[in-house]
């Protein structure tokens, strides 16, 4: 291509030398002697320079071209790349939709409640698709830079150790083995056996039962249908209040259990109070459809197989069937029961080096804000590790040994959310089994009760349950009530969520995510250390109710220096 674009050139070139520069200097003028000869000579050192001009001006031309082109061709091979993988993964969902598998939930009332309800309402056949994959973490770590990333945070892990070995041995001349801030933090285990054990043979005898005799109540000519529906309507109300809610809480609060036994007693009261939820979400809306066209002799009925399989499977929506792997991998089971163990370790040597030997004693001292600042930028360390160690022990770690031993098909319990660059990404992507039932059975359930009418005021309301559920296990487990994750999901986290919307899509704006997510946790450490020494330091005696919803840490200095 170069050597035609030469002699493209040089044809051109001569083309221009053999061209009379000017009418004035043809030779139909007469101007044929010495001084035609001199102008002709002028002229053709002219053309020259000219010619040579642009050959230097084609080739610069050309070698922008060539910029423009490798650019073109980068942002081609991008787009490209974008489009298939959109394109494939809408083709996954919509085979998944061709499946024989029943489909999720759609209410339809009768004829005469129709006109009320409006034209929206949760359309057929548009739930939550299950589709086999993989974990997004399972595919990054055969890639072997990735997988450095996991060596470093080992090696992390080993000087932990090795610190905590050293200084130890310097301290009391010997090796101190005993994990003594694990056995008081999982105590009184066998009470935490005994209470989940009750909450899951609560599940397994009254939603499913109750569900199955309202089904036979509407099976029948009967003209009282609403009735039966508020009866065992208000009884399975009772039940997720009381029977899941407020015994196990009791239990937790009257024998005070250490914090690691009572987050399992409350993280699985809300999980099956959540699966619940969905079992009857999902199933009451086909009975009624049943009922208002008669189209088939009975109403599906999921088997106690299928709800036993359920309350097991790490999912939060419930379907009849899912997606299953061929075969268990037992080999896979025990490496990520493995990680979760190792984890465990990890967060306790992050405790024991880095958050408890700094606030043991600050709740003795005066309030100080340099104290106060240093302490939460001190605490931005263990705040970012606690969070990488939950999100990889249970989202990652947990979920899919549970899958992998139950064969469940759909690994995708997160998304890349550590390439986020908004918060209302980051919240999508984060935890995708709870944002999945909050999106479905709160935020879009309160659109169809107002109608699609409130977007926005259903966009709070996710946002207030969700941050009340995270108070209420933090406040129950840690005993006491110090609101400081409530006012940064209520404050912060609804600021930056219109603030860092979707259309911001730079580098920065990932950057800022980060930064916000680093400080967040910094504080949250931060503050809560700080309130638990101080509620050991400064106990009351006979508190009341306004005493136990003031922070300790506030007042405890004074108490302390007065006593």
């Amino acid at each position: 291509m170069e050597n035609g674009d030469d002699n493209g050139v040089r044809f051109r070139h001569r083309n221009i030398a053999q061209m009379p520069t000017s009418d004035q200097d043809s030779p139909g003028n007469g101007e044929c002697g010495p001084g035609g000869e001199h102008n002709q000579s002028i002229g053709d050192s002219h053309v020259n320079s000219i010619g040579k001009f642009e050959v230097e001006h084609m080739i610069s031309k050309k070698l922008q071209l060539q910029k423009k082109a490798e650019c073109l061709k980068k942002d081609l091979m991008r787009e490209f790349d974008n489009r298939v993988n959109d394109f494939m993964d809408s083709l996954i969902e919509e085979s998944a939709g061709l499946e024989p598998a029943p489909l999720p939930a759609g209410f339809s009332p009768p004829d005469k409640d129709k006109s009320r309800l409006g034209d929206f309402r949760p359309p057929h056949g548009q739930g939550k698709q299950f589709v086999s994959r993989r974990s997004l973490l399972d595919e990054l770590f055969e890639v072997n830079h990735i997988r450095t990333i996991y060596h470093m945070f080992i090696a992390l892990l080993i000087l932990f150790i090795l610190s905590t070995l050293v200084v130890d041995f310097l301290d009391e001349g010997r090796l101190v083995l005993d994990f003594d801030l694990m056995v008081y933090a999982f105590g009184q285990f066998p009470l935490v056996v005994y209470t989940w054990i009750f909450m899951f043979l609560s599940v397994l005898a009254v939603p499913y039962p109750l569900f199955k005799l309202w089904t036979q109540t509407q099976s029948g000519s009967s003209g009282h249908h609403r009735l039966y529906s508020f009866l065992f309507g208000s009884v399975f109300l009772l039940y997720q209040f009381f029977g899941l809610g407020f015994l196990p809480t009791y239990v937790v609060v009257v024998n005070s259990l250490p914090p690691a036994s009572c987050f399992i007693v409350i993280l699985e009261q809300v999980r099956l109070m959540m699966k619940a939820h969905s079992f009857i979400r999902e199933n009451v809306p086909r009975v009624l459809a049943w009922a208002a066209d008669k189209s088939s002799p009975g109403p599906v009925v999921p088997r106690v197989s299928q709800y036993v399989y359920f309350l097991f499977a790490p999912t939060l929506i419930y379907r009849d069937k899912y997606p299953r792997s061929p075969t268990i991998r037992w080999g896979y089971v025990a490496t990520k029961l493995l990680q979760v163990l190792g984890c465990l370790f990890y967060t306790y040597y992050v405790f024991v080096r880095l958050c408890i030997p700094q606030f043991r004693y600050i709740s003795l001292q005066f309030f100080d804000l340099r104290a106060m600042v240093l302490g939460v930028f001190t605490s931005i360390l263990p705040g970012v590790l606690v969070l990488f160690l939950g999100f990889f022990a249970f989202l990652h770690c947990w979920l899919n040994a549970f899958a992998e031993m139950l064969r469940f098909g759909d690994r995708m319990f997160y998304k890349d959310w550590w390439n986020s660059t908004s918060f209302a990404n980051y919240y999508r992507t984060w935890n995708v089994v709870v944002h999945d039932w909050l999106f479905y059975y709160v935020y879009r359930d309160f659109l169809w009760i107002s109608q699609k009418r409130f977007r926005t005021a259903g966009m709070l309301f996710v946002f207030t349950v969700s941050a009340v559920v995270h108070e209420y296990i933090l406040a129950i487990c840690f005993g006491f009530f110090y609101p400081v994750l409530f006012c940064l999901f209520m404050c912060f986290g609804m600021m930056f969520n219109f603030i860092l919307h979707d259309q911001r899509k730079g580098p920065i704006w990932n950057i800022i995510m980060w930064t916000s997510l680093f400080l967040g946790h910094g504080v949250i450490i931060c503050l809560y250390s700080q309130e638990w020494y101080a509620q050991r330091y400064c106990p009351l005696n006979e508190p009341s109710f306004l005493d136990l919803l003031q922070p300790r840490s506030w007042t405890c200095k004074r108490s302390v220096m007065s006593n």
